[in-house]
């Protein structure tokens, strides 16, 4: 009695191209919200999550219009706000992170492309094997390009930002990591003592920083010199 149930959320999951599951879903909880409003419980909102996929590696963008339409229709006259959570879809393909090619190397017949972005800056290539998309800024790479793995330089297997990629680069060329707009920066961390990087936004052809790179100072602010305490003590 001490509770007011306001609204319904769902969520079932990530990276959906196809709009049918996001409708089955919607039938269900909206079962859920007839069963409350027969039993005297009125919500106000349904939250309908997110999930919508973004194209990191050429897929169909859901139908957005298709998916308002079906749940327009499935809502009929229920008086609820709808609320929507489509952080990925918005800002994934709006960022790119750029990274120089620091040195080529081939171990094995196996061509590595080192750059200086490394698994700190895009972790989910090394946390979960996404694929990002990858090309070469100064000019696109042909299609019969040489294959190479793009890596970083951090002592790790798992340090690597594409594999078997074709790509016509070499030392000093700039290569941009597309899709990285989601889950870009925000996974991104100190890691081996790596500064993060800056962030600057593109509006219109002109540039503007918005987050300046960090210092290994910046990264050594927290330290307590131990040393120091003992003398002082």
């Amino acid at each position: 009695p001490a509770l007011e149930a306001v609204g319904v959320d769902s969520h079932i999951g990530s990276q959906l191209t196809d709009i049918t599951p996001f409708l089955d879903a919607t039938d269900r909880v909206l079962a859920l919200v007839d069963e409350l409003a027969a039993e005297g419980i009125t919500l106000r909102h349904l939250d309908v999550g997110g999930g919508l996929g973004v194209r990191y590696a050429g897929e169909d963008a859901p139908d957005l219009a298709a998916y308002a339409d079906g749940l327009r229709s499935r809502l009929g006259e229920r008086p609820l706000e709808l609320v929507f959570e489509p952080g990925r879809w918005l800002v994934a393909e709006a960022g790119c992170l750029l990274t120089t090619v620091e040195l080529t190397k081939t171990n094995e017949g196996r061509r590595f492309l080192v750059v200086d972005a490394a698994m700190n800056d895009l972790l989910r290539p090394a946390l979960y094997e996404a694929w990002h998309g990858i090309e070469t800024v100064a000019a696109p790479s042909p299609d019969d390009a040489p294959l190479a793995d793009v890596v970083g330089p951090v002592c790790e297997s798992a340090d690597f930002l594409g594999k078997q990629r074709p790509l016509a680069a070499d030392a000093g060329d700039l290569l941009a990591v597309l899709g990285a707009g989601a889950y870009g920066f925000g996974m991104s961390s100190n890691y081996n003592s790596r500064p993060r990087a800056a962030e600057v936004l593109v509006e219109d052809g002109a540039t503007r920083l918005v987050r300046r790179r960090e210092t290994l100072d910046e990264l050594l602010a927290g330290e307590v010199d131990l040393l120091a305490q003992d003398a002082v003590s």
